[in-house]
């Protein structure tokens, strides 16, 4: 019999996920007692991750694919669209939640030995390098016709999340139902994630001081820009020229607001503006200005991370206003995206490339196509990859940054940070 464009999509994760969803508890219990479902629950999940893969960007689609086309090995089921949602809105919130913590604990250890080639050497002073940020998403009313009426602002929450920048896979995510929770308040769920000695990436929507003694205090290194406007007072130069200064500080001149613990202070000028870095890895033989560069440039990693989750999965449409329905949406679009990131991985590393260097537009479009047609898709991809245009350079990472003699600098007998009594201005 031949195989619809359906099931080659669900063996298609399945070869990817391997038996991920059998192994999760997914069953959603009957209100009526002794009486079977209609729709097993294996089959509901399959078809939602299907919907997400194929950029669907309504539950209904769900319904319709159940219904006429039918996914994996199971039948075409009459039912109506109202009782795929009600299965949908009764189901537990944590259902593709544990399958996306179950996909990604799978491709971090398949994928374990995978390292790009420019990765080996850099911040090898640090266990891991973590990129941190959050994602509000799209207003309702725009989306859905319920309502388009309604004045307000209502929003659909925030997802918080962490990146792995080495490995290049999603580590953890958060979900806030309120899009005006303090960042730093999701964020610490997320260092949860982050083992002790790893560098953390962060824009300016996480800077604090507090935040920045917190994670010293934890253990772990952090890079950001600098606020405009942050007054801080120099404790030792370590280097200075016309256009570079590398100092020790402490953030804070007032006694309303100052940091706890010392931090390193980089400004130089790049294609004629200012750039502003402070981190708590306070020796340049360990982070030099152009690491700093370079690894603040790696917290754009997530940006593009995000643009996969929006953009080309689609979780810009939301398929509904009820919090659930939001939830199992926000998760099975990231699962997808983690396989889609683990493919990418492996292609990257068997064509000897750097994972940017492979398109995530063209693996969403082309891959399902591939599979579809009985190809392996990381095969084909390695094989015809560059002729094709899969696999392209990048210059992204090519920074124009001065070169600095570390034979110039002064170095302190001690790099421990010093201490004082900190002063936290504001609501923290």
């Amino acid at each position: 019999m031949e195989t619809t464009k359906s099931e080659q999509d669900v063996k298609f994760m399945e070869d990817i996920i391997g038996n991920t969803l059998r192994h999760v508890e997914v069953e959603i219990p009957s209100k009526k007692a002794g009486r079977p479902r209609v729709l097993p629950a294996l089959a509901l999940w399959a078809g939602v991750l299907v919907c997400v893969l194929r950029g669907w960007s309504s539950q209904r689609e769900v319904w319709r694919l159940l219904s006429v086309q039918g996914v994996w090995h199971f039948p075409r089921y009459t039912l109506t669209d109202e009782a795929v949602y009600k299965r949908l809105e009764q189901a537990s919130q944590d259902i593709l939640k544990q399958v996306f913590e179950a996909v990604t604990a799978s491709l971090y250890v398949a994928l374990s030995n995978h390292q790009a080639t420019n990765q080996a050497s850099w911040c090898n002073f640090a266990c891991g390098v973590f990129a941190l940020d959050e994602m509000t998403l799209d207003k309702l009313f725009r989306r859905l016709p319920s309502l388009r009426e309604d004045p307000g602002t209502k929003l659909a929450g925030k997802i918080t999340a962490l990146f792995d920048v080495r490995r290049q896979l999603w580590r953890g995510i958060a979900y806030q139902e309120n899009p005006q929770q303090n960042e730093r308040r999701a964020a610490r769920e997320m260092l949860d994630y982050v083992p002790k000695g790893s560098l953390l990436l962060t824009d300016l929507g996480y800077f604090g001081f507090q935040w920045f003694d917190d994670l010293t205090q934890a253990g772990l290194y952090f890079v950001s820009r600098l606020r405009k406007k942050t007054t801080f007072d120099i404790i030792e130069v370590l280097y200075q020229d016309d256009t570079v200064l590398d100092a020790l500080v402490w953030l804070g001149s007032y006694r309303a607001d100052r940091a706890r613990f010392s931090v390193r202070l980089i400004q130089y000028y790049h294609n004629g503006v200012q750039r502003s870095f402070i981190t708590n890895v306070l020796d340049p033989r360990l982070l030099s200005l152009s690491e700093i560069a370079m690894a603040y440039a790696r917290r754009w990693d997530i940006e593009m991370m995000f643009n996969l989750i929006k953009t080309h999965l689609k979780l810009h449409l939301l398929w509904s206003s009820k919090l659930t329905v939001v939830l199992h949406q926000v998760f099975a679009v990231f699962t997808i995206a983690q396989v889609i990131l683990g493919l990418r991985s492996d292609i990257a590393n068997q064509a000897k490339a750097e994972p940017f260097e492979v398109s995530l537009d063209l693996l969403v479009r082309w891959v399902p196509r591939f599979a579809a047609d009985g190809l392996d898709p990381v095969a084909t991809i390695v094989e015809r990859g560059r002729l094709a245009g899969f696999i392209r350079p990048s210059s992204r990472l090519k920074l124009s940054l001065p070169s600095l003699d570390l034979a110039r600098y002064a170095f302190p007998n001690s790099f421990v940070p010093l201490q004082r009594p900190p002063r936290y201005a504001g609501k923290t």
